[in-house]
């Protein structure tokens, strides 16, 4: 049984894989050979992008999407998660799950193992994004393994995953600015430098706003995320004064252009003007929407990873 929970606990060759096979479907679709199959979308959250991209793409793989809203199941009334999940495995071929609390569920519903089950954002973590960042990553600048990536802004759930993930990626360069106060957690610090040590990634989170003037080397993707990520909300009052140096901005692009230009990528939807100037979103070297676009081929291949025979 295939379950993705998060980027810190799949196979190496499947990991790897992944991205390769997502970067391929935007080239050449698979043909639908899941005809016959049931795929379940459980979105408890909001969502544009993720939920259309996993109810298109099971469409196109020939399976029947069999989506529930946050109130749809037993589970609002007292049934429990493990009675859900052994109901639901009755009848679907894997689910895939949206929420802005704990995987905790998910990963309860993983261990009745009798479907796979797919995190599609968690509170901790964000993977289904993070792969299909590194397959647009993938199709836009080739190999990854000479990459040098600056994120900036707040460490949530995809800053998390492409953190985990770049660790996994040897000779990566990852660099996340990140607020003081909201960053990563020491054991997830401590989850990251044992997988760079052992697959050869380098991730450096610095709680200090990216200064192009002192960088020393090109930058090939600057990255940026909603500040304020779905369904949650932030206790510090003054905590747009604290992220405001963390916007990327036309002057900031223009200063890295010296160098190399890099490409712009953001996981959307945008605050036009707050964590990125409108221009930057427009400029010649953003990806963003076309990065948007990359989650309905990511979808497909993590749907056709999970359910293959």
């Amino acid at each position: 049984m295939k379950h993705l929970l998060s980027l810190a606990e799949v196979d190496q060759a499947d990991f790897q894989m992944l991205i390769e096979r997502a970067a391929r479907y935007a080239q050449t679709p698979p043909p639908p050979r899941l005809a016959g199959r049931s795929i379940g979308i459980e979105f408890r959250k909001t969502s544009t992008r993720t939920r259309t991209s996993f109810a298109v793409a099971s469409v196109r793989l020939g399976a029947h999407p069999m989506i529930y809203g946050p109130a749809d199941l037993q589970t609002n009334t007292g049934e429990s998660i493990e009675d859900t999940t052994r109901v639901l495995a009755g009848y679907l071929d894997a689910l895939i799950i949206r929420t802005a609390a704990s995987q905790t569920e998910m990963v309860r519903m993983a261990k009745i193992d009798r479907m796979p089950i797919i995190n599609a954002m968690s509170a901790e973590e964000h993977p289904t994004q993070a792969l299909s960042d590194f397959a647009m990553m993938r199709r836009e600048l080739g190999p990854l393994e000479t990459l040098n990536v600056v994120y900036m802004g707040e460490g949530n759930n995809t800053a998390v995953a492409l953190a985990l993930g770049a660790s996994r990626i040897r000779g990566m360069s990852l660099q996340l600015h990140l607020p003081p106060g909201f960053g990563f957690s020491s054991q997830l610090l401590r989850a990251i430098d044992q997988l760079s040590s052992r697959y050869g990634g380098n991730v450096r989170v610095i709680e200090a706003p990216f200064e192009p003037r002192a960088n020393t080397k090109p930058v090939h993707v600057l990255y940026t995320t909603r500040w304020q990520t779905t369904g949650t909300s932030k206790s510090d009052e003054l905590w747009r004064e604290k992220f405001a140096p963390y916007r990327v901005t036309t002057a900031m692009l223009e200063s890295l252009s010296k160098q190399s230009t890099p490409v712009f990528m953001h996981d959307l939807p945008a605050v036009r003007g707050e964590e990125c100037d409108s221009a930057v979103l427009e400029a010649p070297s953003s990806i963003a929407f076309e990065q948007s676009r990359q989650k309905l081929f990511t979808a497909m291949a993590i749907i056709d990873w999970c359910v293959e025979s």
